[in-house]
This record gives structure tokens, C-alpha cells and sequence, in this order.
């Protein structure tokens, strides 16, 4: 699942009439670099959440790519989308989207943000395939953290479990970078579906569950950007890979 439904307020003027995932980076809107590196890992039966000009996703992978060296990679996709403005009026938060699209997603799944700049990132079935043996709820890729959240978000153990640290904690918190693997069963206090559209954030659930030992992470050291303002979308644009 890629989450693309945000408004993306700090990347305005930008985002006022293209939403942040089609916002390109070195010649690629940024969701096509994830689809790409998922349909590479061979993850091609995709959801996408849409709110904030929705429309625009949808139309951007129905119409036939334009003849580049991964084209070959779009068309072996298989894309459902979870249109949260169309059924509720907005975006329903991480949690909440997530569990609206729950029926059309499987037992365990990928999920990360449409909106992060990741391009070395491998999706392999071997991470899926440990990480369901492993019976936890949830596995994170933390990454050092950049200038804009230089406290973190969780801790991390030597033994890979994922640490609910408070601010200020006496030891160090590296930063969430959106990829994760999921779970269906972390998402059972929200109801199935979430017919209601109710908005639910992502980190309390997460909390609860490293509380019970139920999250496993691992430090990624790659590329990884969060391309949230547009100074930051501007640096990608002026530096290679």
C-alpha cells in the first residue's frame, strides 16, 4: 500500500494543483519511483489511498507511460485505489486509511509513504517471508535521523525490536521512514473496513504494540528523503544519485 492521500500543506504553491506523489524528483514523479522498486522486488498488485486531488493518481496509471526503460515495469502492475476523499470528504490519517483498505490488501503487507524519497530501497519476499515466521505485528526500516526531526521517533534494541522511547529518553531514537511491513491483526481495535471513515494516526497503535514486544526494526542506511518541503524537493533536483 502506498499512502498518497495527504494535502501536502508544506509543499504549497506546489501541491495546490498537483498532489506531493506526483511531484517529480530527477525526472520521475516520486510514486513511480516506489511502483518501480516494488513491481522490481515483484510486488505489483498495489492499493493507493487518494484524497487530495485523488483524481490526478488514478488518471496519472490509467493512461499508457511514455516509452522509458521501466515502462515495461508499470504495465505488469495491478493498482486498487481506496478513494478517501471521494467517500468521506478528506484523508483519514495513516491508521485510518489503512483499515479502510484492509479488504483489499492481504495478512501481511507493505505499506509507505508516497512522499519519501527512497531509491535504493529493495521490497524482497525474503523480508515479507521473515517477517511473517517472525508471528510480530510489525516491522520498521528506522534511518538516522535528518535535520527536521533530530529527536527521532523510536528506539531500537541490539536485538531488533522496535522501542517506544520517550522524548528526551537516555537513549537515542532514529527516525521512521514510512516502509513497514504489516500485520492485518495490528489494525483490530479499528473496525474492519472502517466503514465510518473514522480518522485514526498510526503511532499509538505502534506504541502499544513495542510496549508488548510486538514490533521488530532494522537501521536502514540508504538514500532516504522525506520530501516535504520545497527546498528539500529542490535539493534532490540539484544533486545525482
Amino acid at each position: 500500500m502506498i499512502l498518497a492521500a495527504g494535502r501536502g500543506e508544506r509543499m504549497r504553491p506546489l501541491t495546490d494543483t498537483t498532489p506531493k506523489p506526483l511531484l517529480s524528483v530527477r525526472g520521475k514523479p516520486l510514486i513511480d519511483w516506489h511502483v518501480e522498486a516494488l513491481a522490481r522486488g515483484g510486488f505489483t498488485s498495489l492499493v493507493i489511498n487518494t484524497a487530495w486531488l485523488g483524481p490526478q493518481i488514478e488518471a496519472h496509471f490509467s493512461r499508457p507511460s511514455d516509452p522509458q526503460p521501466n515502462a515495461h515495469l508499470r504495465e505488469a502492475l495491478s493498482i486498487s485505489y481506496s478513494h478517501e476523499g471521494n467517500d468521506f470528504g478528506g484523508a483519514l490519517e495513516t491508521a485510518g486509511g489503512i483499515a479502510r483498505a484492509l479488504p483489499l490488501l492481504g495478512d501481511v503487507f507493505w505499506v509507505l509513504a508516497g512522499d519519501v524519497f527512497v531509491p535504493g530501497f529493495a521490497f524482497s519476499q525474503a523480508a515479507v517471508d521473515r517477517f511473517s515466521a517472525s508471528g510480530k505485528l510489525a516491522h520498521l526500516w528506522l534511518v538516522p535521523n535528518p535535520p527536521h526531526n533530530p529527536a527521532g521517533d523510536f528506539g531500537l534494541s541490539a536485538g531488533g525490536l522496535a522501542l517506544n522511547l520517550a522524548a528526551g529518553a537516555n537513549a537515542p531514537r532514529l527516525t521512521f521512514s514510512t516502509i513497514a511491513l504489516y500485520r492485518r491483526t495490528l489494525f483490530d481495535t479499528l473496525p474492519f473496513g472502517n466503514p465510518q471513515g473514522a480518522k485514526a494516526p498510526l503511532a499509538p497503535l505502534l506504541r502499544r504494540a513495542m510496549d508488548n514486544g510486538q514490533v521488530s526494526a532494522e537501521l536502514y542506511r540508504g538514500a532516504w528523503t522525506d520530501v516535504g518541503t520545497p527546498a528539500r524537493l529542490s535539493e534532490l533536483n540539484e544533486t545525482s544519485l
